[in-house]
């Protein structure tokens, strides 16, 4: 699935409304902390494998 820019701002501004302007930093430091532990542990994973292969 692909999201272009104009999908992008429609979700920012869903967001906007949805949290207002003070939660959206927390939300995407949130968010980024969740997606950079999701990236981690997916390389481990392949690294895990990749060493069981041998």
């Amino acid at each position: 699935m692909h999201v272009g820019i104009p999908g992008l701002i429609l979700i920012l501004l869903i967001l906007l409304v949805l949290f207002g302007p003070k939660k959206l930093p927390e939300l995407g430091k949130a968010f980024g902390q969740t997606f950079k532990e999701f990236k981690n542990s997916s390389k481990s994973e392949k690294e895990d494998e990749k060493e069981n292969n041998r």
